[in-house]
């Protein structure tokens, strides 16, 4: 801990260090961001260990990742961050002070094991007697008083529940104390009050999931069968109490019907209150029912029952398409009552079809897929950090400054100001460093601490000695394969010296355990048997930076991608595979040679592409965090549609933000506007790029250290519904232009998803049904005789735009669904247009006589194929900027040093574009505020003497990393070049390899194979 002495000469410093409040995916990020922006961080968690409700997911929508496999590597890198101070069994009590100098108020509660001697043998748990249900398997299964909330958990060490210890209760037992082999129990452990000096806070403590018990009709509390969408989950999971093993809680039988309850929670004002979409259950339930068929033996039946599917975010229409074709059922109905099967096992639900016709329907189990409500403590945490909540305990915020609590230095992230799905919780956590960051960018580098570097071991001329740690991920891998056979396997390869098989060889305990291993048995190559190199890779490489050992003396088999998940139902083969892919992974482990990092300065500047709002926020932050900053728009004027636009979701005013934008743009010396400019050519590359732009006044040279691309997006032109055939057919910013001008029509109809969700477009365009429910409002509030019909496929009005949603319907606004295959009809008539749509309800037409008909026109991307293609940049089968990850770097690009924000990512209101330009501003800034950076090592080089200087290799290197020298033979930018190998596999001589995956060392690789 900092001291007061050490952190302040005077009460007005502002002090380089933040608090983050809540130690899940958000607050982890929020961490992370910061501290590798050059501040000390204070990561606050209330429970004995970090990881939050991510931890207990099975997999991820929509990808489909293992949630704790991607989720691990950053539990490490946030435990081993030399900026990350972690405080568990940690609560925010009161907040002193004011922005950049608060003292936060804090109280520890004892953990009675001295994380200083526990080993994490498990001993204290093996011999403790008491039993208490189990919180983080969501009460499905008992742990210990003596515990570790999961196998990965960071710190891992253990903590004794006091509440539960029978000792401490009746001063009894102590055999946890007896059998600690480290002597790390202490009882003596006392509850403390810690004070912190900060000056900034971001409060991320994530959600508490909605309590069906009260609901009588769905039997929550009757029926085992009936489970909520967490304990499915968990039940679901590989590390879960039926290890990953599809089974119902009253007889563990396989089910082999599953029904889905949506909108438990959510949507609904008569038994919760809960009047807003909790915007994440459409698509776990998807994900789930997807994700049952590959846990199931046999053929399963999946049936959701529905409201309004709302698969609003990027590929999530994909998702509930595919879900169709593999035979997911559908059904738009809410069940009347659920009452137990035949003795007791099972769920009989009562339902109403569309037809109209009653039906009783046995499944097996029904999962309620229950809704996302503010934390428990969330009254607490605000009366202490004294902010303000809404009405349903949320943390308020305005839709301009989006993680902004009402307390100026205070910030919130995650679902603690609404309910918010991985990808935004982390597009927030960004955002929130980023907000928090610009308040303290004088302190930036005042208490950070620089790590001591290693001496790295020579192992030149050294024998092999292979160390091949073997992980059973719980019973992701041992489910299937026999992972102490392919340990006993490795044992007897050529050159392998030591073996293992771990739980979790991610898991903090084992990284440390591995570095030791590799010291003590002088180990000087690494094999670990696992899942992807994609995510893990990084993280056992820094294992053996700090053991001593060059990274590149690794090597990774995925035996779990590879072997157990695509071989799930063949044990047998899938452990013969395994130990294929483990020797092919020696033998190349073997032949491998340690690699040199080159090291890059960096330019601390930064260039914008986009002057819409995303790039406009970027470029303020980035400058409010003391980088000179380029912002290049190809319009003479600044706000990009924004423009077009009269007001947020929450009533905010546009015009008068883009105002307030621009001034602030106008005034900032360390910002260049570059109006009526495009970009001609990008050259270089992270921390050093060169980019040429076309200006009114001539070419002019940016050079600069990080780009965030912000192209934003475009309304498209309907081909469809009269539009062009007569005036009174417009698009949503037409008509928002119109009534701008002072139109007062007496009968306007809405039909929405013009153009998306269509084979064509095969995605939702996500702000639409908000756009057309607050247009519909304004035209009843202005004339309440106005007649207003909304005709849609699925009304999306995600978070709290349900609210608008009711509100318009309580106006008299008509609702009228309909169908892909039955489309409403559009026959211009004269000065009206005629709009004709089956109402499913009354199975009869509807006809109204429209002066305006508002189409709701796909949201479709700039063409950014040349802007891509100069900055090295993806992009995916829509044309819309394609992301590191999904779920954990949305604003991140595979190319270093580029970044995006707003529409060109994927439609989205002005809230969230705001959100991910603060967010990537954030990343870039922790590329900016470093003096210098290391480039990977897998790099390609040039045999010379091979090279024939024919120019295949120039011509196809994606990355443009290849050019001729003066003699005409190609030579490569080791700095550009990102490994692929393209050349490599395409030169006729020969002439070029590739450091790590060398010609020599893939052949072994197949010499083992076979």
């Amino acid at each position: 801990m900092i001291s007061e002495n050490n952190l302040l000469n005077r009460a007005t410093d502002i002090v380089g260090a933040v608090m983050v409040v809540g130690g899940g995916i958000a607050g982890i990020q929020s961490a992370l961001d910061l501290a590798n922006s050059g501040y000390l961080v204070y990561l606050v968690e209330k429970s004995p260990g970090i990881g939050g409700t991510m931890a207990q997911l099975d997999k991820t929508f929509p990808t489909n990742d293992c949630a704790m496999c991607i989720l691990s590597p950053k539990l490490v890198e946030c435990g081993r961050h030399m900026n990350i101070e972690l405080m568990t069994l940690t609560e925010l009590v009161d907040v002193t002070g004011e922005v950049g100098n608060f003292t936060a108020h804090l109280r520890r509660k004892p953990r009675y094991v001295d994380v200083t001697k526990c080993i994490a043998c498990g001993l204290c748990a093996e011999k403790c007697p008491k039993k208490v249900k189990n919180e983080f398997n969501a009460g499905l299964d008992m742990r210990k008083a003596a515990y570790i909330i999961y196998g990965q958990t960071v710190p891992l060490k253990y903590a004794i529940d006091g509440d539960n210890c029978i000792y401490i209760q009746k001063g009894k037992c102590r055999a946890c104390e007896k059998y600690c082999p480290a002597g790390a129990i202490n009882f003596n452990d006392k509850e403390e009050m810690i004070d912190v000096q900060v000056g900034a806070i971001i409060l991320a403590p994530g959600f508490s999931a909605f309590d069906p018990s009260g609901l009588a009709s769905l039997a929550y509390t009757a029926i085992p069968d009936v489970v909520t969408s967490l304990e499915y989950e968990r039940i679901l999971s590989a590390s879960g109490p039926f290890l990953g093993h599809l089974a119902r809680p009253s007889d563990h039988a396989e089910p082999k019907k599953i029904a889905w309850l949506q909108c438990v929670g959510s949507r609904s004002q008569n038994n919760c209150d809960n009047g807003y979409c909790s915007s994440v259950c459409c698509m776990y339930a998807i994900k789930q029912a997807v994700m049952s068929a590959e846990h199931s033996s046999g053929k399963l039946e999946q049936s959701i029952f529905f409201m309004d599917m709302r698969t609003h975010g990027k590929n999530f229409e994909r998702g509930y398409e595919d879900a169709k074709a593999k035979g997911v059922r559908f059904l738009r109905a809410r069940p009347h009552s659920f009452v137990p099967g035949p003795e007791g096992k099972g769920v009989s639900v009562r339902y109403v079809d569309e037809s109209g016709q009653e039906i009783v329907e046995l499944f097996d189990m029904v999962i309620l897929s229950v809704g996302l409500t503010a934390p428990k403590d969330a009254q607490a945490l605000a009366e202490g950090a004294g902010i303000e909540l809404d009405k349903h305990r949320f943390a308020t915020c305005s839709d301009f400054t989006p993680v902004s609590a009402s307390r100026k230095g205070i910030y919130v992230c995650g679902a603690f100001d609404g309910p918010k799905d991985i990808p935004q919780s982390v597009v927030a956590a960004s955002a929130a460093a980023c907000c928090a960051g610009g308040d303290l960018a004088a302190a930036r580098g005042a208490l950070a601490r620089t790590p001591e570097s290693v001496a790295v071991v020579d192992v030149t001329g050294e024998p092999p000695r292979v160390g091949v740690f073997i992980c059973s991920c719980g019973s992701n891998i041992a489910g299937v394969v026999d992972v102490k056979a392919v340990t006993e396997y490795a044992a007897t390869l050529p050159g392998v010296v030591f073996t293992a098989n771990n739980m979790f060889t991610c898991s903090q305990d084992v990284q440390d355990k591995m570095a030791e291993v590799i010291r003590e048995k002088g180990l000087n190559r690494i094999v670990v048997a696992a899942c992807t190199p994609r995510t893990h890779e990084p993280l056992f490489q820094e294992t053996m930076e700090a053991a001593g050992l060059n990274k590149y003396l690794f090597e990774m088999a995925n035996i779990r991608n590879q072997a157990s998940w695509v071989h799930g139902h063949e044990p047998d083969k899938a452990t013969e595979k395994s130990k294929d892919l483990v020797r092919m992974a020696v033998a190349k482990a073997m032949l491998l040679h340690p690699l040199s990092e080159p090291k890059l300065s960096i330019n601390p500047v930064a260039l914008v592409i986009g002057g819409g709002v995303a790039g406009m926020i970027a470029a303020l932050e980035l400058a409010r965090q003391g980088f000179p900053t380029h912002i290049v728009e190809r319009q003479a004027e600044l706000g990009g549609n924004a423009r077009s636009l009269g007001h947020t979701a929450k009533g905010g005013d546009i015009a008068a933000f883009l105002a307030e934008l621009r001034f602030k743009i106008a005034a900032d010396p360390r910002i260049t506007v570059h109006a009526s400019a495009e970009v001609k050519v990008a050259e270089g590359f992270v921390g050093n790029f060169k980019t040429t732009l076309i200006t009114p006044e001539g070419e002019k040279v940016i050079e600069h250290g990080a780009a965030v691309i912000a192209t934003g997006a475009r309304e498209s032109k309907p081909t469809e519904y009269a539009y062009g055939r007569h005036p009174g057919v417009m698009t949503h910013l037409e008509l928002e232009r119109a009534l701008a001008s002072g139109i007062e029509p007496h009968c306007v109809v809405f039909i929405q998803c013009v153009g998306s969700r269509e084979p064509d477009r095969p995605y939702c365009s996500r702000v639409c049904c908000t756009h057309a429910v607050m247009s519909a409002i304004a035209l009843k509030e202005k004339n309440p005789h106005c007649q207003v019909a909304i005709l849609y496929r699925d009304m999306r009005t995600y978070g709290d735009r349900e609210e608008l949603y009711t509100k318009a319907r309580k106006l008299g606004v008509i609702f009228v669904r309909y169908s892909l295959d039955n489309k409403p009809r559009v026959k211009p008539k004269g000065p009206v247009v005629e709009v004709t749509v089956r109402d499913h309800i009354l199975d009869t037409d509807l006809v109204f006589a429209a002066d305006v008909v508002s189409l709701a026109a796909a949201i479709e991307p700039n063409d950014n194929e040349a802007l891509a293609k100069m900055f090295k940049i993806p992009l995916d089968s829509d044309g819309w900027l394609f992301e590191a990850h999904q779920k954990l770097r949305p604003v991140d690009f595979a190319t270093d040093g580029v970044f995006m924000a707003g529409m060109a990512h994927y439609p989205k209101p002005v809230e969230e574009s705001i959100a991910q330009a603060q967010a990537a501003a954030a990343r870039a800034v922790t590329v900016l505020s470093k003096k210098e950076i290391t480039t990977p090592g897998t790099v390609a080089y040039i045999d010379t003497a091979r090279c024939t200087g024919c120019g295949l290799c120039w011509e196809i290197c994606p990355y443009g990393a290849i050019s001729p020298d003066e003699k005409g033979m190609a030579k490569v930018n080791e700095v550009l070049c990102k490994g692929c190998g393209t050349c490599v596999g395409s030169c006729r001589s020969g002439a070029p390899n590739l450091r790590g995956f060398a010609k020599t060392e893939v052949m072994a690789q197949i010499t083992a194979l076979f």
